[in-house]
C-alpha cells in the first residue's frame, strides 16, 4: 500500500464506516471521448468548449487558474472575455475587486513583470479565496457559453490547498464533472455534496515534518461567510484517475468516497503517473520501470459496477473500440487535444511538438525528480526549455507561485511551507532534506511559461518553460499532411469516433 493510501485509510477509519447506498442520480449524460485536463492553461476554455461543441465532454486544468486570470487581466484582456465572464459572477462587488487589482487597459509594458500573486496557505487570506473561486467560475463560465455540451474540470489531489475555492468556483459555473488524480481523492464526493447543499465544504491537507497524532490539517470554504449568501448548487459527477485496483476499490467501497467513475491512465500517458509498485527501479533512460503489479486488471475493476475510461496511447478508433471491447465507457485522449490549434500551449511549441514527432525525434521522457510532488512526470526534451540541462542549471531557483509548496510543522508547532524546487538553502533551513532538491523543475513557473505567461524576471529574461506530452503520438500523420500547419479538436474528435457509434450516451 502506498504512503498516501495507507494515510487516507487510517484517516477514514478515524471517521466511521457508513454503508448506505444512495440511488443512480437521474439525466446524467455519459461521454465517450473524454479530452485530458492538460498542464497549466493547455486545456484552457477555448479547447473544453470545442470539445464540448463537438458533442464530448471538454475538460479545463484547474490548476493556478487565478495566477492565469491574473496575468490575463495585466496584459489588458485585448478580446475581452474575462471581462465579460467577470460580468457574469454572482458576487459583482468581489468582481469589481479582482478587475481594480488586475485589470490594465491595454496591457503592462513588455519588459514589466507581473504582479505578485497570494500564495496557498492553509488559512487563505479573503482575497486569495475570493480570486481562485472567480478564475474557476470564468474559466468554466467561457468553456460552457453558448452551448449545451458538457464541461469538466480537472484538478490534482495534491494541490490540496487550492481544492475546496477552486471546486466552488467551478460549482457556480455550472461545471459538468469534476476530475480528480495524483493522489487519494477521497473526500471530493463529501465536498461536492456539501456544497451542492448549500453548505461550508473543505478537505484533509497532508502535513510534514510532524508526529503521527499532528499529521493532518484542514483547509476548508465557507461560502456564505465570504460572499454572504450561498445558494444550493448543481452537484456535477466526479470522476477518479486511478492507476491500480486498490485505489480504485478504496474509492468504491462507500457511497462517501465513491466516484460516479473513473479514468483509468496508462503509462504512456502525459503528466503526472503513478509511481510503481515497490522499489524505485530505473531503465537505462533513466525512467521508472514498471510491472505487473502497476497494470490494473479490468476484470477485478468491472466488479466494482462503475464506468470506466480508459487514457494513456488510446488516441486512434482502432484503440477507442478495443476499450469499449473492454467494456470501457470511452477514453480519455491528452496529447491529441494538446497540440491542436485550439490548446493553450504556444504555438511555436505545438509546432516544434508536431514536427518532432513526425520526423521521430522528440524524446519524451517520464523523469523521476522533475516534480516537486514526487510523481514521475513526463517531460518533452526540447532546447531552451527546463529539460535543457543548462537551461535548468542557469535558472536562478525562486519558488513565487507556490502551487506544490507543502505545508509542515515546526518543532515548535508553527506551519511553515516549503518546495523541493525552491533555493536549496530556503529548503534545508526549514528542515528539507538536500537530495530532495535535485533535479526537480519548477512546474508552476515553467508550466506557465509553456503557455506564454511566464514571469518576467529582473535580470530581463523570461522563465523558461516545461513542456509535458504524452509518449504515444502516433495520431499525428492522421491528423496532419502536406501543407498542413495545425488542425483543430473538432477534428480529434471526428477521427476518433470515425467508424464507431461513439457518442454522448444518456444513463
Amino acid at each position: 500500500m502506498s504512503g498516501e493510501l495507507a494515510h487516507c485509510v487510517a484517516v477514514d477509519r478515524g471517521r466511521g464506516n457508513g454503508q448506505q447506498e444512495m440511488p443512480p442520480r437521474p439525466g446524467i449524460r455519459r461521454p465517450v471521448i473524454i479530452q485530458g485536463g492538460m498542464g497549466v492553461g493547455v486545456s484552457g476554455w477555448r479547447l473544453a468548449r470545442a470539445v464540448g461543441l463537438a458533442g464530448q465532454l471538454g475538460v479545463v486544468s484547474g490548476l493556478g487558474l487565478d495566477i492565469l486570470l491574473a496575468r490575463r487581466l495585466q496584459l489588458g484582456d485585448p478580446e475581452g472575455h474575462l471581462r465579460r465572464a467577470l460580468t457574469r459572477f454572482p458576487f459583482p462587488a468581489v468582481a469589481e475587486q479582482i478587475l481594480d487589482r488586475y485589470f490594465v487597459d491595454g496591457g503592462i509594458d513588455r519588459e514589466a513583470p507581473f504582479c505578485a500573486m497570494p500564495r496557498l496557505r492553509l488559512r487563505p487570506s479573503r482575497h486569495s479565496s475570493e480570486l481562485a473561486v472567480a478564475a474557476n467560475f470564468v474559466e468554466i463560465f467561457l468553456a460552457k457559453e453558448g452551448h449545451d455540451g458538457l464541461v469538466g474540470i480537472n484538478y490534482l489531489e495534491k494541490t490540496q490547498m487550492a481544492t475546496p475555492a477552486a471546486v466552488y468556483g467551478a460549482m457556480l459555473a455550472g461545471v459538468d464533472y469534476v476530475l480528480m488524480g495524483a493522489g487519494v481523492p477521497a473526500e471530493i464526493p463529501e465536498l461536492l455534496d456539501a456544497f451542492a447543499a448549500g453548505q461550508p465544504g473543505g478537505v484533509t491537507v497532508t502535513m510534514h515534518g510532524a508526529g503521527a497524532a499532528a499529521a493532518t490539517s484542514r483547509v476548508s470554504l465557507a461560502p456564505k461567510a465570504i460572499f454572504g449568501v450561498h445558494a444550493e448548487l448543481s452537484r456535477p459527477q466526479f470522476l477518479a484517475i486511478v492507476g491500480s485496483n486498490m485505489l480504485a476499490t478504496y474509492l468504491a467501497r462507500e457511497t462517501r468516497t465513491r466516484p460516479e467513475g473513473f479514468v483509468v491512465e496508462g503509462l504512456a500517458a502525459g503528466g503526472h503517473s503513478a509511481r510503481p509498485r515497490g522499489p524505485l527501479i530505473l531503465d537505462p533512460q533513466g525512467q521508472p520501470t514498471y510491472g505487473p503489479r502497476d497494470v490494473v486488471d479490468l476484470e477485478k475493476l468491472r466488479t466494482l459496477g462503475l464506468p470506466y475510461w480508459l487514457a494513456g496511447g488510446y488516441a486512434s478508433p482502432q484503440r477507442l473500440r478495443e476499450a469499449q471491447q473492454e467494456g470501457a465507457a470511452g477514453v480519455q485522449v491528452g496529447s491529441a487535444f494538446a497540440l491542436c490549434d485550439e490548446s493553450g500551449l504556444r504555438p511555436s511549441i505545438k509546432r516544434a511538438l508536431r514536427e518532432c514527432a513526425i520526423t521521430g525525434t522528440l524524446r519524451v521522457r517520464a523523469d523521476p525528480l522533475a516534480s516537486p510532488t514526487g510523481f514521475p512526470f513526463k517531460v518533452a526534451h526540447m532546447p531552451g526549455t527546463l529539460a535543457d540541462e543548462r537551461v535548468y542549471a542557469e535558472r536562478q531557483r525562486v519558488c513565487d507561485l507556490g502551487y506544490l509548496r507543502v505545508p509542515y510543522r515546526t518543532v515548535s508547532g508553527d506551519v511553515g511551507y516549503r518546495c523541493s524546487a525552491e533555493p536549496v538553502r530556503a529548503h534545508v533551513r526549514k528542515g528539507g532534506q538536500p537530495e530532495e532538491t535535485t533535479g526537480r523543475r519548477c512546474l508552476c513557473n515553467g508550466l506557465a511559461a509553456a503557455i506564454g505567461l511566464g514571469q518576467r524576471c529582473p535580470t530581463g529574461t523570461v522563465e523558461p518553460a516545461i513542456v509535458t506530452i504524452g509518449q504515444e503520438l502516433s495520431f499525428l500523420p492522421a491528423l496532419t499532411g502536406p501543407g498542413r500547419d495545425g488542425y483543430s479538436a473538432r477534428e480529434v474528435v471526428d477521427y476518433l469516433v470515425a467508424g464507431s457509434e461513439a457518442m454522448v450516451t444518456q444513463t
